[in-house]
């Protein structure tokens, strides 16, 4: 399977910390970073917006980096930021149902029937691949809500 919804192709700083975003499967998205830099110190140095300005496609288009030093430390994951940038756009992200997945330690094959979904299409939300459709994240929330969770595994 591809990741190329995961590569970035070009990205293009712009004013108050964002970054409009251009993935090789076409998806032009914006991403606002101000509260992640204002929230970590690691990132301090991207408050100057002329290091912000420096933003460019990371090796294998993976990242986005900072700086003109070749082993700069101001790289930022290109999953992480399309998870982010969709997320800011009112969407359910791949790292939604990862979380999920993690906070009630369900593998693959559990998840999907906890929700009522095929294997398969779980894995492609999952993976980023597809999606993550409202409704899908809806049934996430009320499965943890109503205690199915320990319905669930009592029927299996």
């Amino acid at each position: 399977m591809s990741n190329r919804h995961f590569t970035l192709t070009d990205v293009q700083a712009e004013a108050d910390a964002g970054l409009q975003l251009v993935y090789a499967d076409g998806a032009v998205l914006r991403v606002d970073l101000k509260a992640l830099v204002d929230g970590h110190p690691l990132l301090s140095a991207l408050r100057d917006p002329q290091v912000f300005g420096t933003a460019r496609v990371g090796e294998w288009g993976g990242s986005v980096v900072w700086g003109d030093d070749p082993d700069s430390d101001l790289e930022l994951a290109a999953d992480n930021l399309r998870a982010r940038a969709i997320e800011q756009a009112g969407g359910v992200s791949h790292e939604f149902i990862l979380n999920w997945m993690a906070r009630h330690r369900l593998g693959l094959d559990a998840a999907a029937q906890a929700l009522g979904l095929s294997r398969r299409m779980l894995a492609y939300y999952r993976s980023g691949a597809k999606p993550v459709p409202r409704t899908v994240a809806l049934a996430c929330l009320g499965w943890e809500h109503l205690g199915a969770n320990e319905a669930w595994m009592q029927a299996t």
